[in-house]
C-alpha cells in the first residue's frame, strides 16, 4: 500500500495520506492497515454507531504521541459528513452520525482510533430518542482483572435476565468488561441511570469483597468497580468494535458468554477480532432486533409531538390569529404540523422585510430547521465591508411568514406597515449558535455573502445581540473593500506591519493596540488566563483547553518567515529554529499564540526538558541541544490572518479562522478544545488533562475578545498540581559535608511572592530540593549579577537572615508545593525550573 492514495466510498472521494505511517510502535500496525480494518469491519461496527453523536479520541502521530479529544466537528470536515446538533442551555453544537463507511474512513485518516457514543440515537427527524440500551463498565481496580470482571458479569446477568433483559458482554479493549442490554425506550436517561445505579448498589451489598459501586480509588483495591453512570445521557462509552489508543491495536470486541468462564481470557486485537466477525458473524445484533423499531417516528407519532418540541411557542405567545393578519399556526398539540425534520431544505429560502413598526427595521430571515430564524436590522443589510450592522436576534418565526405582507394592527405585537424588501434562496456555508455565514440569491438584488457574529453573551441580558457583515469576498470572485478588524467595531482598519517592526515595537514597550492602521504595529503581548478554581467555571458558554506546561509564545508569520516573541517580549526566533516549519501549515501572513513544549518519549509535555533549550542562542549550542531536546508548538488562538486583525471577534469566531488557516503537521498542532455547557463538561476536560499528564485546564468565554497584554477573567486557569510562579529574592550557600558553608555554590533559593500586586512582594519561604548540578552552577551565575546588601523584601523571619545573600527581585521560577501556611509559606516546595518567559509582573498568587 502506498504512502497517499486518492479512493471513492459511497460515492464521496476521499484522499487518504500517510497511509505507512505506524500509528501502533509496538505491533507495527500503520494507517493503512487501520483503515482495512475499519473497512472490514464496517458492517457490524456502523448498526451500533449509527444515529449516534460521536465523540473522537485521535492519535495524530500514534499512540505514543499526544491524543486529541474531539466533539465538535472542525471546520475542515467533510459537508457529506451526516451531522446532527445537541441544543444545550444557550447553544446548539455540531456532532458527527457514523452511519456510513465514507465518514468512518474519514475518520480513519484523521487518526481517529477510538469512537464513543452515548446510549441513545437521534431520530429522522432529528428528536432525541431515549435510551435504546444499558451499558454496565466493569473496571477493575488495583490487583484485580479480567477473571474478576468476567465473574461480576455473571452475577449481573443473573440480576438483569430478572429484569426481563438479556446483556451480552464486550470486552473493552482497555481493562475490563462492558455489559450491554437492549431497552424499549420507554425510559429516559435519568431513569435507565437510576435503574444501573440500583444494581450496582446491590451488587456491592451483596458482595463487598469483589464488588465497589463508588469510583474513589481508595475503594478499589481488589474489587471490580460497576461504573453505571454511562447511562446518562450526556455520557458516552467506547463503541462495539472501535479500536482502542493503547500499545497494541485492541478491539472492545463482543464475546459469548462461555468465553467469559476460560481462565485464560484476554483483550482481543484487530486482527482476531476480523476473524471472529469472518467466522461468527455480529454477537451483539440481538442487541439491534425488536426494540429500535418503535423508536422511530411513524406517522402517528410525528402527529404527537409534545409542545417542547415546538420552536414557535414563543412566537405564537405574542400573537392572537384573530386579532393580526399574520400566519399563526397551531400548535402540534392542537392538530398543527409535527416538527419538520432538522436538516436545512435543499435550496432554503430567505426573506428581508422592511417593517415601519414604532421604529423603522428591517427583518431578515432565513429557513432552517422548519422555521424562519430571524434578527431585526435597525439599518438594514450593511453594503460596505467596512461598515457592520446591528442585528438582533428576536423570536422564529413560521415558514408561512416568508411571503406575509400587510399591516399589523395598533395595539398588537409589531404594530405596523410590513412589506418585502427582497426574498430568494440561499447558499449555506456554515450555521453555528454563534457565526452564520450565507451566500444571498436574488432576482432583483442580485447575489451577495453576508455574516452573522453573535456578540453577546449566551444567558445574559445581550444574548440576542450579533453584528451582520458583508465579507470581502463576493460570489463569483468579485471581492469588496477590505473586512473591518473587528466584528466589534463598525469601522476599523486593519493590517499588520513587518515582524521586525512589531518586535521593535513590543521591545520598546510603546506598542499600540491591534486594530489600528496598517503603519502601526500590532500589539504583540498574549492575552493572559486568571487563576482559578472549578467553582469558579459557572453558568454555560465555556471552551477548556488543555494547560500547557512550556513557554508562551506569539508566533508571526510573514512572507514565508516565523518570528516568535515570548510573552515578555524576547524574541525566541533563534532558540527554536525547528518552529520555522510553522510557516509551511499557515495559509498567508499570521499573528497565532501558542505554548512551545517539549514532549517526552510518551508524548507529553515535561517542563524540564524545555528548559535545557532555554536562553540558547549560539547555533552550535542549539544545534546540540536541539538534537537531544526537540520541541513541538501548540497553537490556541490566532490575533490576525491575511492582513485582517481579529482581536476583537469572539473566541468561536478566532477558533474557526485558527482551524481554517492552519494545517497543523508535526511539530505543529492545534489541539482541540472541549465545549463547556456544564459542571460535567469540566470534569471531562479536566479528567483528560489528568490521563494526558497535562498541567490542568485554561476555560476561555466563547464570547470573549482577545484582549494583548491583559490578564481576564474570561481566561481562567485551573491546575491539578499546586504550583506558584515565584520570584527569587536571595540564596543561601550550599554547606559541604564539613559543615562549612561554600560561597561559591547555591544551596537553597528564598523565593516571594505577590502580596496584594506585582509591586508588593512578600517572602514565602526557600526552595532546596528539585536542583540538577547544572541548575546551581547557573543559578550560581545568574544570581552573583544581581547581588544587594538588604532583602528586598520587609517580612523576612530572623532564622532565615543570617548567612542569606539578597538579590535584586529580577528571576522567575516555578516551584511545585503541599500547601499554603496562615503566613504566606510554601510547604515542601520543589524547584521546577526557571520562567525566563515571564518577569515579575506577571507573577500572581495561585488559588
Amino acid at each position: 500500500m502506498g504512502a497517499s492514495q486518492t479512493v471513492t466510498v459511497d460515492g464521496h472521494r476521499l484522499r487518504l495520506s500517510n497511509l505507512d505511517k505506524v500509528l501502533y510502535p509496538a505491533s507495527g500496525t500503520t494507517k493503512g492497515e487501520v483503515l482495512h480494518y475499519l473497512a472490514q469491519v464496517a458492517p457490524v461496527l456502523l448498526p451500533h454507531a449509527a444515529n449516534r453523536p460521536a465523540t473522537r479520541k485521535r492519535w495524530p502521530d500514534g499512540v505514543d504521541g499526544q491524543m486529541f479529544f474531539q466533539k465538535n466537528l472542525e471546520v475542515s470536515t467533510p459537508d457529506w459528513v451526516r451531522r446532527r446538533a445537541i441544543q444545550h442551555q444557550h447553544s446548539r453544537n455540531d456532532y458527527a452520525l457514523v452511519n456510513d463507511l465514507a465518514t468512518l474512513t474519514w475518520l480513519g485518516q484523521t487518526a481517529t482510533l477510538e469512537l464513543h457514543v452515548p446510549q441513545w440515537q437521534f431520530g429522522r427527524t432529528g428528536v432525541r430518542h431515549n435510551p435504546d440500551r444499558l451499558v454496565l463498565d466493569l473496571d477493575p481496580g488495583p490487583g484485580a482483572g479480567l477473571p474478576e470482571c468476567a465473574q461480576v458479569a455473571r452475577l449481573a446477568r443473573e440480576i438483569l435476565q430478572g429484569m426481563g433483559l438479556d446483556p451480552f458482554p464486550v470486552t473493552s479493549g482497555s481493562k475490563g468488561i462492558h455489559l450491554y442490554a437492549a431497552l424499549d425506550g420507554k425510559q429516559d436517561s435519568d431513569g435507565v441511570s437510576a435503574v444501573a445505579k440500583e444494581l450496582a448498589r446491590y451488587l456491592e451489598a451483596e458482595h463487598p469483597d469483589l464488588v465497589v459501586s463508588d469510583m474513589k480509588k481508595t475503594l478499589r483495591e481488589g474489587k471490580v468497580l460497576v461504573d453505571w453512570s454511562q447511562n446518562n445521557g450526556n455520557k458516552t462509552t467506547i463503541a462495539p468494535y472501535s479500536l482502542r489508543g493503547r500499545e497494541h491495536p485492541t478491539v472492545a470486541a463482543p464475546r459469548s458468554w462461555d468465553e467469559l468462564d476460560d481462565p485464560g481470557l484476554r483483550q482481543l486485537e484487530y486482527p482476531e477480532v476480523l476473524e471472529r466477525v469472518a467466522r461468527d458473524g455480529d454477537l451483539l445484533a440481538p442487541l439491534l432486533r425488536g426494540h429500535l423499531a418503535s423508536l422511530e417516528p411513524t406517522a402517528e407519532r410525528l402527529a404527537t409531538f409534545e409542545p417542547a418540541d415546538d420552536r414557535l411557542t414563543v412566537y405564537r405567545s405574542k400573537r392572537d390569529a384573530s386579532r393580526t393578519p399574520e400566519p399563526v399556526p397551531a400548535p402540534p398539540d392542537a392538530g398543527g404540523a409535527p416538527p419538520p425534520d432538522g436538516s436545512p431544505a435543499a435550496e432554503p429560502t430567505f426573506v428581508i422585510q422592511e417593517h415601519h413598526a414604532r421604529r423603522l427595521h428591517w427583518d431578515f430571515r432565513l429557513e432552517y430547521d422548519g422555521v424562519l430564524v430571524s434578527w431585526a436590522l435597525p439599518k438594514g443589510e450593511p453594503d460596505d465591508p467596512a461598515q457592520n450592522h446591528l442585528a438582533v436576534q428576536t423570536e422564529d418565526h413560521p415558514l408561512e411568514y416568508g411571503s406575509f405582507e400587510g399591516t399589523i394592527p395598533k395595539g398588537e405585537y409589531g404594530s405596523g406597515e410590513v412589506t418585502i424588501w427582497d426574498a430568494g434562496t440561499y447558499e449555506l456555508e456554515k450555521w453555528r449558535d454563534d457565526e452564520v455565514i450565507v451566500t444571498l440569491h436574488s432576482a432583483e438584488r442580485g447575489s451577495r455573502r453576508l455574516a452573522l457574529i453573535r456578540t453577546g453573551g449566551r444567558g445574559g441580558d445581550d444574548e440576542n445581540s450579533w453584528l451582520i457583515h458583508r465579507t470581502r469576498a463576493q460570489p463569483g470572485g468579485a471581492e469588496d473593500e477590505p473586512a473591518p478588524a473587528s466584528a466589534s467595531t463598525s469601522a476599523s482598519a486593519s493590517a499588520s506591519a513587518s515582524a521586525s517592526a512589531s518586535a521593535s515595537a513590543s521591545a520598546s514597550g510603546t506598542v499600540p493596540d491591534a486594530g489600528t492602521t496598517a503603519t502601526k504595529a500590532p500589539d504583540l503581548r498574549p492575552m493572559l488566563a486568571t487563576a482559578a478554581t472549578p467553582g469558579d467555571i459557572t453558568g454555560d458558554g465555556w471552551s477548556f483547553e488543555m494547560k500547557w506546561d512550556g513557554f508562551r509564545a506569539i508566533c508571526v508569520v510573514e512572507g514565508g518567515r516565523v518570528r516568535l516573541i515570548s510573552r515578555s517580549g524576547q524574541d525566541l526566533t533563534v532558540t527554536f529554529p525547528e518552529l520555522q516549519a510553522l510557516a509551511g501549515t499557515v495559509d498567508g501572513d499570521a499573528i497565532l499564540d501558542g505554548e512551545i513544549v517539549a514532549l517526552d518519549p510518551a508524548g507529553r509535555p515535561e517542563f524540564g526538558r524545555l528548559q535545557q533549550r532555554a536562553n540558547l542562542r549560539r547555533p552550535g549550542d542549539v544545534e546540540r541541544a536541539r538534537k537531544r531536546f526537540a520541541v513541538d508548538l501548540m497553537l490556541f488562538d490566532v490575533l490576525a490572518a491575511g492582513g485582517r486583525s481579529l482581536v476583537g471577534e469572539p473566541y468561536d469566531a478566532r477558533r474557526a479562522e485558527l482551524e481554517r488557516v492552519v494545517h497543523p503537521k508535526p511539530p505543529i498542532h492545534v489541539p482541540p478544545a472541549f465545549d463547556g455547557h456544564s459542571a460535567e463538561d469540566l470534569q471531562e476536560a479536566l479528567d483528560t488533562s489528568r490521563e494526558l499528564r497535562l498541567e490542568g485546564v485554561v476555560a476561555k468565554r466563547r464570547r470573549s475578545t482577545y484582549a494583548p497584554g491583559r490578564r481576564s477573567r474570561d481566561w481562567l486557569k485551573i491546575k491539578h498540581e499546586r504550583v506558584q510562579e515565584v520570584v527569587v529574592v536571595g540564596w543561601r550557600p550550599l554547606h559541604a559535608k564539613t559543615g562549612r558553608a561554600d560561597p561559591r555554590s547555591m544551596g537553597a533559593l528564598l523565593l516571594a511572592v505577590p502580596d496584594g500586586g506585582a509591586a508588593d512582594l512578600r517572602f514565602a519561604g526557600r526552595v532546596g530540593t528539585g536542583f540538577s548540578e547544572k541548575d546551581r552552577r547557573t543559578l550560581a551565575t545568574l544570581l552573583g549579577e544581581r547581588e544587594r546588601p538588604d532583602p528586598p523584601v520587609p517580612d523576612v523571619p530572623r532564622e532565615e537572615l543570617a548567612g542569606a545573600h539578597w538579590v535584586t527581585p529580577q528571576l522567575v521560577g516555578e516551584v511545585a508545593y503541599t500547601e499554603r501556611t496562615t503566613d504566606g509559606r510554601l510547604r515542601q516546595p520543589v524547584w521546577r525550573g526557571l520562567r525566563p518567559d515571564k518577569s515579575v509582573e506577571d507573577v500572581e498568587l495561585e488559588p
